[in-house]
């Protein structure tokens, strides 16, 4: 399948997700969400490979990264999104994640050395005005109710969104350490799921949240699709991206996602964005051409970064 159609598919789905994070808020804990999310993802990955006839079990060698790429991408990166949510408006949140383009680069330079070129940084910085653009009245809009006292834990939520975009642009870049030690993708998106979801689980049963089982009907609508659609689909989509342009690239879907979400509400509940959306769409949209028609980094430790090769809200 070419690049631009595994970039579409995710954009898409991703753009959808941020709707059905809150359809899952407020009857069941967000952690305990995740872990319902995300067990059911894996038990489908674990179904597929057993399907295909692939054996599930992994070498320690290959055990140990997908375990770290589980912690950072499917356990502290998603449990502080949910939370964030709480207490931020979603579009906040959104933004946040498009600080990825900063964050995955500045990851790849403390792992692996690969050097920052300056259009990165170019392309970054308007990737985030573009997404600020396009949710300026929101944000706005949160920003007066914490200057009225309404909501008392905007700090909180803004640490943890931003928590969130690091621990998922550390997870992007373990990815390719997966990859070097195993070529089924499915089956290590599977474990790395799954020890996330033991994660989040210890971490429920340690703080004392209830596993309350779900009944409403929206409820389990919107895990069934974050668990197909926008953990199963859309990873393996953006893993495949990573290894075939590279996590500094592929992260730019996180930038094309607001963009869908916003597109989504004008379709779906008659949204009317203003001139100020309309710029910040084009500038987001400007920002991903530039960034994926910027030259590849060279890197200076380990080329198997970018040859062998991580959103959220």
């Amino acid at each position: 399948m070419p690049s631009y159609v595994l970039f579409t598919i995710a954009s898409l789905i991703w753009g959808s997700t941020f709707f059905a994070i809150t359809l899952e808020l407020g009857e069941v804990p967000p952690a305990v969400s995740v872990v319902y999310r995300f067990a059911l993802a894996s038990l489908t990955l674990f179904a597929v490979c057993l399907l295909r006839g692939d054996k599930l079990r992994l070498p320690w060698r290959v055990q140990r990264w997908t375990l770290l790429q589980g912690f950072f991408t499917f356990c502290v990166s998603y449990v502080c999104t949910y939370n964030a949510e709480q207490y931020v408006v979603s579009a906040l949140v959104a933004v946040l994640f498009a600080l990825m383009v900063f964050w995955t680069p500045i990851c790849a330079r403390i792992a692996f050395g690969t050097p920052i070129p300056r259009r990165t940084w170019g392309a970054g910085a308007a990737a985030i005005a573009g997404v600020t653009l396009l949710f300026w009245h929101a944000i706005g809009t949160e920003l007066r109710h914490l200057g009225q006292g309404v909501q008392g834990h905007f700090t909180l939520g803004l640490v943890l969104g931003i928590a969130a975009s690091i621990a998922s642009s550390a997870g992007s870049i373990v990815v390719g350490k997966v990859r070097e030690e195993s070529n089924n993708l499915v089956l290590t998106t599977g474990w790395s799921m799954f020890w996330g979801t033991c994660m989040v689980a210890a971490w429920c049963l340690a703080t004392g949240q209830a596993f309350i089982i779900p009944r409403t009907a929206s409820y389990v609508l919107g895990l069934l699709h974050l668990s197909i659609f926008g953990s199963v689909v859309a990873f393996i989509c953006y893993f495949t991206l990573i290894n075939r342009i590279g996590s500094n690239k592929a992260v730019y879907i996180g930038v094309i996602t607001p963009v869908i979400s916003v597109l989504l509400s004008i379709k779906l509940e008659h949204y009317r964005p203003g001139l100020t959306e309309w710029l910040g769409m084009a500038v987001c949209l400007g920002s991903v051409a530039w960034a994926l028609r910027a030259p590849a980094a060279k890197p200076a430790v380990s080329v198997n970064l970018n040859d062998c090769i991580e959103t959220t809200p």
